[in-house]
């Protein structure tokens, strides 16, 4: 592949719900490009940018993947991103790497969940868009109401830029609107002038009264010469209208059907002469040797760095690095510096990745995305010079809060299960491997329980190990709420030297949730000597890690040790520590011993209409609903406390309820007494769990 400047490079995004038909987009592209002979389909599973061996089984985009293209003397980098939810870490990598994005909808389907997602995400990154309705070979298409929804969505600087020609329910061409003229397609999208269709005539004016409007709009010059009357020439209106596209004051609609080629090439050159090249977006750092602003902004004049945007990590194809050089040119045997790690390294070659596919260039210019091989940096680290050491804020990913339990199914893969999942980690950094010391558990965090799923799987097939999913413990403590007054007595006689040790002890609530216990002495007279009250203590806190009700840790206890006796040959450090191990148990069940359930304040965000359901669907979980505040666009954020036990597989029901538009996230609030039917739930299975020997 030749190399590229700066404003001859595009890198754009393709955002959608899934199913919209990103991928056979992507496919189309590289086709009629040339990179591919013919085109692949994600059915078959021969499609460029699903090359991973999940992807071609599940039949859908997993991870991102990089397509670049070569059209009339420009390189397109496609982002090809995944539409399903659960993957959305690797639609934010993108969007970060991106300088605008296509949102593709499905013709037959509309617009959908997906779409506003993307919608909201290149809001929140203010890049500029286009909407690329797919399909459109579908007799079932609708293009006027898909138009319809989306002005009435996002208002009228939704403008088509197309309007598709139909015959006998098939599409056969398109109207441009811009310049008032029709082409019909021919085989492979290639296209012949037409007139524009009568029964399309009045259609076309509206959209066209509606675009020059928004062109007019770009100067005072411009707006005076519409209400003048006059017409604007095509070139005009093309840079009116990449001024108004680079600013998002208009989001253009265009069509077309990929699996026939059709306004593929439009969609081409929409995006070279519409979507701005990467100088004309703008990106800063910090000089991490001064502490000053580093304003990059794409500037191949000013001093190398790079920010790595995703990892592939993968045991078949290698470690690559994704980079996006934010200033300067990278060339191949440059030796950078990564501020992050304070560690200086090599470049060796330089890639573009056509999805799993490494193609060597000898330089990469600012604002370009490549890859590099083998390199110890992780996501999100910058790569830039010693002498000028920048550092680029990290992108922001969202957080996972659906969590499974998992084992090894093999005993003793343990180390290898781990190994594998710090190499996957690498990847996907919206999961989390968590051990959870307390309930002597591990636990996989995730976006949603397929984004869980694919991970199970990646390891058996690439890693050869295979693990068991099951629902998580929850982290419940134990604590008394009366009085006791007890003793324990260890006394063993074997021969020789026995074993004595002797203690009377009063237990009750210390009032503290944050501490196990509070030890207390009020011995007199010598009844228990004082070089045995560090055993003594040694024993409280042995006792506390499992308390005697359902074996959890045991909060907010006072231990007086008042009495006792002792023997002077056969009392011992570990005789008396047994004995208050004994008094322990006693005087814990004697205190009236309660189970205290971890409560979260969860939020959920939702569309106005399904606040109803969603607050129904927490009162059954024994939610208390505090508050509702509006988030603006139609969302709505509830705010409850709820039991953590009622909270596992909430996010497939929430999306179940909201269809896929709900999100949620929560975090530890406080402990608090749990029912009585729940307390004796718990009792039983960790009763269960200790004859099984999983404690």
């Amino acid at each position: 592949m030749d190399v590229y400047k700066t404003d001859k490079i595009r890198n754009v995004a393709l955002l959608g719900h899934g199913g919209a038909g990103k991928t056979t987009l992507t496919e189309s592209m590289a086709h009629l490009t040339g990179i591919t002979s013919r085109m692949g389909n994600v059915t078959d599973g021969n499609t460029i940018s699903d090359y991973d061996k999940e992807e071609i089984k599940r039949k859908f985009s997993i991870s991102t993947a990089v397509v670049p293209v070569e059209w009339k003397k420009h390189k397109i980098n496609i982002l090809d991103t995944p539409g399903f939810f659960d993957f959305v870490g690797e639609v934010e990598e993108a969007v970060s790497a991106a300088d605008a994005a296509v949102i593709v909808i499905a013709g037959k389907s509309g617009v959908q969940v997906g779409t506003e997602k993307a919608w909201n995400l290149c809001d929140d990154k203010n890049i500029p868009r286009l909407f690329f309705i797919s399909g459109m070979d579908n007799a079932d298409v609708n293009f006027g109401e898909i138009i319809e929804k989306l002005q009435d969505m996002y208002g009228k600087k939704v403008a088509p830029l197309n309007i598709p020609i139909r015959e006998d329910g098939k599409l056969t061409g398109y109207v441009d609107v811009a310049k008032k003229t029709a082409a019909k397609y021919g085989a492979k999208g290639a296209v012949t002038a037409c007139d524009v269709p009568g029964d399309l005539a009045d259609e076309l004016e509206t959209y066209y009264d509606s675009l020059m409007e928004s062109v007019a709009e770009t100067s005072e010059e411009m707006m005076e010469r519409y209400f003048g009357g006059e017409e604007f020439s095509a070139e005009e209106i093309a840079e009116a209208l990449a001024v108004n596209i680079a600013d998002c004051s208009i989001i253009p609609v265009v069509v077309g059907a990929p699996t026939q080629l059709q306004g593929v090439s439009n969609l081409l050159d929409d995006i070279c002469s519409y979507f701005p090249d990467p100088s004309k977006r703008q990106i800063s750092g910090v000089n991490a040797k001064t502490g000053d602003t580093f304003e990059a902004n794409y500037d191949p004049a000013k001093e190398k760095s790079a920010y790595v945007w995703k990892t592939i990590a993968d045991p078949f194809i290698g470690k690559y690095s994704l980079i996006k050089v934010c200033s300067g040119t990278l060339k191949a045997d440059d030796t950078l510096y990564d501020a992050d790690e304070n560690s200086e390294m090599r470049l060796g070659k330089l890639y573009v990745m056509r999805g799993n596919k490494a193609q060597e260039v000898p330089e990469l210019s600012a604002g370009d995305i490549g890859a590099i091989a083998k390199l110890d940096i992780a996501t999100g680290d910058t790569l830039s010079t010693k002498a000028v050491p920048i550092r680029y804020e990290k992108t922001v990913l969202s957080v996972p809060y659906t969590y499974e339990r998992y084992r090894a199914a093999n005993k003793g893969d343990e180390d290898k299960v781990s190994q594998a999942l710090s190499k996957l980690a690498q990847e996907d950094l919206t999961f989390r491997n968590v051990i959870d010391s307390a309930n002597h558990q591990s636990l996989l965090y995730g976006i949603g329980d397929q984004q869980i799923d694919v991970i199970k799987s990646k390891l058996k097939e690439r890693y050869k190990v295979d693990i068991e999913l099951s629902e998580p413990k929850v982290a419940f403590r134990e604590t008394i709420r009366k009085k006791s007054d007890v003793e324990g007595k260890h006394k063993k006689q074997t021969g020789g030297h026995g074993q004595y040790g002797h203690v009377k002890m009063r237990f009750e609530p210390s009032g503290n949730m944050e501490q196990p216990y509070e030890f207390g002495i009020e011995v007199v007279g010598g009844a228990v000597p004082k070089n045995y009250y560090p055993a003594v203590e040694k024993g409280l806190n042995e006792s506390v890690e499992a308390g005697p009700l359902a074996g959890y840790p045991v909060v907010g206890v006072k231990a007086v040790l008042y009495d006792g006796s002792y023997h002077p040959v056969d009392s011992s450090e570990q005789a008396f520590k047994t004995a208050t191990r004994t008094a322990f148990k006693n005087g814990f069940m004697a205190a009236d011993p309660i189970l205290l359930e971890p409560i979260i304040n969860l939020k959920v965000k939702v569309k106005d209409q399904y606040t109803g359901d969603v607050m129904g669907d927490l009162n059954k979980r024994r939610g208390r609903v505090l508050g509702m505040n509006p988030a603006g666009k139609g969302l709505t954020v509830i705010e409850a406390e709820v039991p953590q036990t009622e909270i596992y597989g909430y996010s497939t029901v929430l999306r179940s309820m909201t269809g896929g538009s709900g999100e949620f996230s929560f975090e530890f609030a406080r402990y608090e007494q749990a029912p009585a039917d729940v307390q004796a739930k718990q009792v039983a299975l960790r009763a269960a769990d200790v004859a099984n020997g999983d404690e």
